[in-house]
């Protein structure tokens, strides 16, 4: 708990949410100002999110900020209900408020029903704390989920940015994002709720109940499958803690992720022009958008190639479209390779094609018309 609450000092502090008064340090219970920031944890019930919670309170209390918790129920299990409602009960026994439950429906659009549910529970997440007005929203991802991102990123993609795996803080639609405790193991949080004497819930898909000794089915998500069998087996191949290992080369390829994200966002800058406010649109109405972008060739051919790259992804997400790397250096080859060669296509009917030294992506206009046909035919 100790070190849990040290971690969730220097991330709050960091942000400017520190003891909000004098009154604050003296000796003796103080109840936050009516005012005062409110800080909402993300609560699903679970040993992190209920530790999460735990020392959110504490530290909050003792320095005058509101703490209230959001658990976002997906509906996806029989039981979600009466598991979201015993969270709730937790959290307000822990003392914080408001806490709140917010039902979302999950819908599936091919990018898997995991997937679906986090689109869904951020979306309540971040809409629930901008009408509060909340200075922060807390997630309770630990040491281990961060080393587990990292391997599943490495499993679906490629790239510097997977080993830099889920960064402590973020901005969602202006929203602060914070993870105070990727710091702190799973094994952490389970003693803390031992401690406190929190019950907390076990999600059936995490595979806890299944033996260590036996694999998990592939109908397993794969989260749960790396956890439960590939990061053991990588610690007891390496001799030692993986978890700990690959926690430690997130922190060492963050910073460098977020030097090239700022040279990056330099040369976007300098080197493209969006059709309409692309970067601004919510990421559910980016689909139907249909914008587009004129990138500068000649000038982003002046930036290295690590650089250019995440110009173009950044752009190309932009605009709304599922991109996967080959996209990426496709239109590279546009900017770093021109010999006149025709256009490039891309998801969602869109196409890159150069002309002089702009390249323009848009919907390509062959499929518009095709579109505009066959509204007119009926």
């Amino acid at each position: 708990m100790k070190a849990a609450i040290g971690e969730m000092r220097d991330v709050l502090k960091a942000h400017g949410l520190g003891q909000q008064s004098k009154e604050f340090s003296a000796h003796g219970e103080h109840k936050p100002h009516d005012d005062a920031p409110l800080v909402f944890v993300a609560c699903s019930g679970g040993r992190d999110s209920l530790a999460l919670a735990a020392c959110a309170q504490v530290v909050c209390a003792a320095w005058g900020i509101r703490c209230g918790a959001i658990i976002v129920d997906h509906h996806l299990q029989d039981a979600s209900h009466k598991v979201a409602q015993l969270a709730a009960q937790t959290c307000r026994e822990l003392g914080l408020e408001p806490v709140l439950i917010v039902d979302v429906q999950v819908k599936e659009r091919g990018q898997g029903i995991e997937a679906a549910a986090r689109e869904a529970r951020y979306a309540a997440l971040i809409g629930t704390a901008r009408r509060w007005h909340a200075a922060a929203v807390l997630l309770a991802h630990t040491k281990d989920d961060q080393a587990e991102s990292i391997l599943i990123d490495l499993i679906r993609a490629a790239g510097t940015d997977a080993f830099a795996g889920m960064p402590q803080t973020q901005l969602f639609d202006d929203v602060l994002v914070l993870r105070p405790l990727l710091g702190i193991t799973r094994a952490q949080t389970t003693r803390i709720c031992e401690d406190e004497g929190l019950q907390y819930w076990d999600d059936p898909t995490n595979g806890d109940a299944v033996p260590s000794e036996t694999a998990l089915p592939a109908s397993y998500p794969l989260r749960s499958r790396v956890r439960h069998d590939l990061m053991p087996y990588l610690s007891a191949f390496a001799g030692c803690d993986m978890v700990d290992r690959l926690a430690r080369t997130a922190r060492i390829a963050r910073r460098d992720v977020e030097a090239l994200n700022q040279e990056a966002e330099r040369a976007l800058a300098q080197t493209v022009e969006f059709e309409g406010d692309a970067r601004n649109l919510q990421a559910d109405r980016l689909a139907d958008a249909k914008l587009g972008a004129n990138l500068d060739a000649r000038a982003l051919e002046r930036w290295p190639e690590a650089i250019r790259y995440r110009v173009i992804a950044r752009t190309l997400a932009a605009c709304g479209l599922a991109y996967a790397s080959r996209h990426v250096a496709a239109v590279d080859k546009l900017v770093s390779q021109w010999h006149g060669q025709g256009k490039v296509a891309l998801p969602s009917k869109y196409s890159a094609k150069r002309k002089a030294h702009v390249i323009r992506i848009c919907e390509d206009i062959t499929h518009a018309n095709r579109r505009c046909a066959k509204r007119n035919r009926s």
